[in-house]
């Protein structure tokens, strides 16, 4: 036992009262449900490496194709496929931001499901190949949209 043990002084913290609170929170985990806003950014980091994946083909396909502008799509494509991994990248942070991870997935009956741990709520996310494909090729809109009018960002 040292002299500082005993005396007292040592036994509480010295924290101004809005820093007490913010300790005190710091062990608290919010357990419930994810927002309409987290479960856009499930999907999304779900859909994103579908959608490079379609583009990185179709890039493939055109470089080899003897289609008279083939190199001028295939740049416009690389474009394209530049902003989804620019977009997933901003997805996969902000969900390791709000401490949200996507563990696995598997495919039934047409519907593939993705499980998910959003900060201690564990569940299943599912989409069919259907919606999957729609919702991919909205994001596909979106992303040429932002290509061909930047001013409108």
């Amino acid at each position: 036992m040292t002299k500082l043990e005993g005396n007292g002084r040592w036994g509480g913290k010295m924290l101004l009262t809005e820093h007490q609170e913010k300790y005190d929170q710091r062990d608290r985990t919010v357990l419930g449900k994810p927002s309409a806003d987290e479960l856009r950014l499930i999907r999304d980091s779900i859909l994103l490496p579908h959608l490079m994946t379609m583009l990185q083909r179709s890039i493939d396909e055109v470089s080899r194709s003897q289609i008279t502008m083939h190199n001028v799509m295939a740049r416009f494509m690389r474009a394209v496929l530049d902003r989804a991994n620019l977009e997933s990248f901003n997805t996969k942070r902000e969900l390791k931001k709000r401490n949200i991870k996507i563990l696995s997935d598997r495919t039934q009956d047409d519907i593939v499901y993705n499980r998910y741990v959003c900060r201690g709520y564990e569940d299943t996310f599912g989409m069919t190949r259907e919606v999957m494909r729609a919702e991919i090729g909205k994001n596909l809109a979106k992303a040429v949209d932002s290509i061909l009018n930047p001013s409108q960002e």
